[in-house]
């Protein structure tokens, strides 16, 4: 039986977004991807991830 883990590391969040790891520890900086910290690792909450993409957030078109 396979059970499915409750975290991801950023390398592999990166690979399900299809970004780039750079990026995606860009915005691990800024807080758009949520993790927890343990020991010196990032993980990814899985639910967190599924989540964020569940409800994304219109993008900011300001016309000049």
């Amino acid at each position: 039986m396979e059970s499915e883990r409750l975290t991801l590391t950023v390398g592999e969040t990166a690979k399900l977004l299809g970004i780039g790891r750079q990026l995606a520890y860009d915005r691990v900086k800024t807080g758009e991807i949520p993790v927890i910290k343990v020991g010196r690792r990032l993980l990814v909450p899985r639910r967190a991830l599924e989540r964020l993409l569940d409800e994304p957030k219109p993008i900011n078109t300001t016309s000049k």
